[in-house]
């Protein structure tokens, strides 16, 4: 699997929130590179996990929703008019002994 790539602004937003966590929490100051370094250690530990979890959640929607559009096409089919038996539908024809 590729890395996780975080775009620029999410990255920074995540290690601003675990700088703040680790210093409100914990009483530790973490910055600057070392929170980048931390926050990209995290990310590379259990992204992975996060991410699948979202794949397996993305793939579970997917399906409910297509049952959901099948059986709302299913709701579209048209009766169909019941079949005569060919015996039933003749009919005579002229100078048959039907006359």
């Amino acid at each position: 699997m590729p890395s996780i790539d975080l775009p620029k602004p999410a990255r920074e937003a995540l290690t601003a929130a675990l700088s703040r966590y680790l210093k409100t929490e914990l009483d530790l100051e973490v910055k600057g590179f070392d929170a980048v370094f931390l926050a990209d250690f995290i990310t590379d530990q259990i992204g992975a996990y996060y991410y699948n979890q979202g794949l397996a959640d993305a793939q579970a929607l997917v399906g409910r929703k297509t049952e959901e559009i099948v059986e709302a096409i299913y709701e579209l089919e048209k009766p169909l008019p019941p079949i005569r038996s060919a015996k039933r539908s003749r009919r005579p024809r002229t100078g048959s002994r039907w006359e």
